[in-house]
């Protein structure tokens, strides 16, 4: 922005809160949840809903888990009344699910949405007026606070009026101060104390006061002193539950939220994703995860998070960002080597810690829950470019592949899978990596490959066996033998003895191969050249002694590579 145009703005003005408590709270429990993806998140499409995708999308936000889902504004169009009307008729509304219809305080809308909602076991009227100071001054031409007032008056009044025409129904009262982030606090409280004098709530049967950051004008710590002030000065405090709206217009909607939870609101109004005017609503998925990653449960159950985003793609059709918390396609990927390091040796850790204790907390680096937990794959979590470290080459090559390689192979072998990416500009697949692995370093068989091979163990106080091997050398066949206390030392001696060696054996590793055939073994071999050059090799086979051989073959045939 250039400097010249700030002068058109100004601070958003503090509360004055001098002994505030909620920086002192912590969240311990779940508030309530209202998704208002139906209305407030269906308004903000470019093609909002048919009746049937509404139809589908409600009865996602069922299974989610969601208790109270604001299903439109039925006085507003035919489209939102009829699709209310078929949720009652069929029958489709669960007895522990109600429902909340939005209406604002005009006497014909009112009727309407009472219309609207007849037959319903249980509904919440939510009405609302605009009562900010700059809602009051552009919007309604210098209204006065009296005439606003009086608005949020007489729609609750009409509501308790024709409550006894739904005698099948129960009847919530929800009331909103629209703009409530932009309201003086004292007039709120009046507003909200006029509509409470008119319902008369109890503890038993309380009234919902929502009071919504309709455009996030401020950090969160203010949000979170607005709240905080109007639960100490609101009257008969235990007869109504505050409840929350933010959106996102600085970014920040989620913390606004979990900050004025922290300040004392009881419930929650949000959407799947975000979806909302502007640059949103608040994203319940992230506040509900955000409570989950600290042990709380939430009533909503998020664990295949990935049906519920290809839900909500197709009928809304937009796309969730890659970088969502939780549901974006990246944000459990690290393309940074030393994360990849330090992910693989987390899950590497948790796995023996976990056996010895199935209680053991989460803590693997970078990642703040499980992805399991939320329907992703380990398998996703690391992916391998340019940039990489060699811990994730070798985080892929075992949980992909099954080969868990020496810690002293990885640069190795990370080198060459990183220079082509470098070559290719790209990120390289999970099978890509596998080839390299495959084609530049395992069951190598050129110039040297063996052909055939017999171990024969001697009858002498020794204990040594003799190796008879037939092998290939730059297209040449030999036969060669040597003796050795196993398959390794006694094939060395016969290359040594065939005037082939110029290493020494200075590691060696084996194992299952994990995921793979019952039958299937890796071996490792690291030779030393006598120029002072460290290679490893490696060898897979159904026979973990050939598996062996073919490692070390493996490693002779790259220390013949150019350096």
């Amino acid at each position: 922005m250039n400097p010249s145009s700030l002068t058109k703005y100004r601070p958003f003005p503090p509360v004055s809160l001098p002994d505030r408590t909620w920086p002192d709270k912590t969240l311990d429990h779940a508030p309530e949840w209202c998704s208002v993806d139906l209305r407030d998140g269906n308004q903000a499409l470019p093609q909002p809903m048919s009746i049937d995708e509404k139809l589908e999308f409600f009865d996602l936000l069922v299974r989610v888990g969601f208790k109270q889902i604001e299903v439109g504004f039925p006085s507003a169009a035919d489209t939102e009344f009829n699709f209310l009307r078929r949720l009652i008729d069929e029958g489709r509304i669960p007895d522990d699910v109600t429902i909340q219809v939005l209406v604002q305080t005009r006497e014909h809308l009112i009727r309407r949405s009472f219309e609207a909602i007849k037959g319903a076991k249980r509904a919440i009227v939510h009405i609302y007026n605009s009562t900010s100071t700059l809602q009051r001054r552009v919007t309604f031409g210098d209204a006065s606070r009296e005439s606003i007032r009086d608005l949020a008056v007489e729609g609750a009044r009409l509501v308790k009026e024709l409550v006894p025409t739904v005698p099948e129904t129960e009847v919530v009262l929800q009331y909103s101060p629209e703009s409530f982030s932009d309201t003086e606090l004292d007039f709120a409280l009046e507003c909200c104390h006029g509509v409470m004098d008119v319902w008369q709530p109890t503890p038993e049967n309380r009234i919902i006061l929502n009071l919504p950051a309709t455009v996030e004008w401020a950090t969160p710590n203010v949000h979170a002193d607005q709240i905080e002030w109007m639960c100490r000065n609101l009257k008969n405090r235990e007869s109504a539950i505050i409840s929350l709206h933010t959106h996102n217009d600085r970014g920040t909607g989620v913390a606004a939220t979990e900050l004025a939870l922290m300040a004392g609101a009881d419930r929650v109004e949000g959407t799947l994703f975000g979806n909302g005017e502007r640059t949103g609503n608040l994203d319940i998925v992230t506040v509900a995860l955000n409570l989950n990653s600290h042990g709380i449960a939430t009533g909503l159950d998020f664990s295949d998070l990935q049906s519920i985003r290809a839900v909500y793609e197709r009928i809304t059709r937009l796309n969730v960002p890659e970088r969502q918390p939780y549901a974006g396609e990246l944000v459990f990927t690290a393309f940074s080597g030393s994360h990849q390091d330090a992910i693989k040796k987390g899950f590497d850790r948790r796995e023996r810690e976990v056996k010895e204790n199935p209680d053991t907390f989460w803590g693997v680096p970078y990642l703040t829950i499980d992805p399991q937990d939320i329907g992703r794959s380990y398998e996703a979590i690391i992916r391998i470019n340019s940039q990489s470290g060699k811990g994730g080459v070798a985080y892929i090559l075992d949980r992909e592949h099954g080969f868990d390689l020496p810690k002293t192979m990885h640069p190795q072998v990370g080198k060459r899978v990183y220079d082509l990416a470098d070559e290719q500009g790209r990120e390289l697949t999970s099978e890509e990596i596998g080839d390299v692995f495959f084609n530049e370093f395992s069951n190598l068989s050129s110039p040297l490959d063996v052909v055939g091979y017999e171990l024969i163990h001697q009858k002498d106080d020794r204990g040594a066996v003799k190796c008879e091997a037939y092998i290939e050398l730059d297209g040449e066949n030999k036969r060669v033998e040597g003796f050795g206390n196993g398959p390794i030392n006694s094939f060395v001696h016969a290359l040594e003895n065939a005037g082939l060696k110029d290493f020494k054996v200075s590691d060696y590793r084996s194992h299952a191969v994990r995921g793979g055939s019952d039958s299937s073994a890796a071996a490792y071999v690291q030779l030393q050249h006598d120029d002072g050059r460290i290679l490893w090799g490696a060898g897979i086979d159904p026979s973990i002694e050939m598996a062996g051989l073919k490692a070390l073959v493996t490693a002779w045939n790259l220390l013949r590579e150019p350096n």
